[in-house]
């Protein structure tokens, strides 16, 4: 199989020596046989899905680069709809066509890589994203940890190497989960999309934060003060009223994005006033689910879980 402090007051974004965590089956060597056909081990697919009709979306070819093998997704029409090329480090919803769980993973990794190769046929291209979180045992969900995500524009007709930055969400703790998920198409899916991948590493890490003992509330602010705000109601139908504190006159924007880390929300919220703020975000637009929401000051950031019903 290819392979795939701490400090006081400061945050250090990347160490300096490269470390290589795992990730399950990351080269695609190795393929298991489920009847008539092979599914990439530890991975999710629509193989199960598919084979009532003889034609698979994830398919083992060679050679890889470099390796014996590599995975190949191509979007294909099957009994008159199109079925994407999807696979999932863990468990993919088939019918939603979503990741379900990811695997055990600890490291706060700072860039996601691989190689691939990968062309969409018609208007809505795939997709390499990578979501890292954590169990929230008060909540009873998974906080996300960090996200990264890459489009496939234009097209890879040879080996060509990626290399995802990832954003961290949570700059205190590591991640219990990893989940990565590979997409040959996007929602509307084209016969042929396809994406083949081969090698894929974590690669850095970034270290946790630890604030700074301070004695004046700007002092902390400038050191990069976490926000801290109250939602409510929580969970949400229509709108939420967001309640947080700036020890300084700051302009404060908020984002919201989903489980995948992608952005669905953003807004300026103007100026904040040093004490207490508030503002209302609206939710009805949003499908329901799990998103997180960022408060974001010249100075500080901070986040926290909404369930959207």
């Amino acid at each position: 199989m290819k392979k795939l402090l701490r400090s006081i007051g400061i945050i250090l974004p990347f160490m300096a020596t490269t470390a290589y965590a795992q990730i399950p089956n990351a080269g695609f060597e190795n393929w298991t046989t489920v009847g008539s056909y092979e599914v990439p081990t530890g991975w999710g697919t629509m193989n199960n899905t598919t084979a009532t009709y003889s034609m698979f979306t994830a398919t083992k070819a060679t050679p890889g680069s470099p390796g014996n093998s590599y995975m190949k997704l191509t979007s294909k029409t099957i009994n008159g709809s199109v079925v994407p090329g999807i696979a999932v480090s863990g468990m993919l919803d088939t019918i939603a066509k979503e990741g379900m769980s990811g695997v055990p993973y600890t490291t706060r990794s700072a860039t996601f890589s691989g190689k691939w190769q990968h062309m969409s046929f018609g208007s809505s291209p795939g997709s390499v994203s990578v979501l890292l979180s954590r169990w929230n045992p008060m909540m009873n969900m998974r906080d996300t940890v960090a996200h990264g995500m890459q489009m496939l524009s234009g097209m890879v007709m040879s080996w060509g190497a990626f290399s995802i930055n990832m954003m961290y969400m949570d700059s205190l703790n590591a991640p219990d989960s990893c989940m990565i998920v590979l997409r040959a198409s996007g929602s509307a899916p084209a016969n042929n999309d396809y994406l083949w991948v081969d090698n894929l590493a974590f690669t850095g890490t970034v270290a946790v934060y630890t604030p700074p003992v301070t004695t004046g509330l700007h002092d902390a602010h400038k050191a990069g003060q976490q926000i801290k705000f109250n939602i409510f109601p929580n969970p949400s139908k229509e709108q939420v009223t967001i309640n947080f504190s700036e020890p300084i006159s700051n302009d404060v924007s908020v984002q919201i994005t989903d489980v995948t880390g992608k952005l669905v929300q953003q807004f300026e919220a103007g100026a904040a006033v040093a004490g207490t703020n508030t503002m209302t975000v609206k939710t009805h637009d949003l499908v329901k689910g799990i998103y997180t929401i960022v408060v974001k000051s010249n100075k500080a950031t901070g986040s926290s879980k909404l369930v959207v019903d």
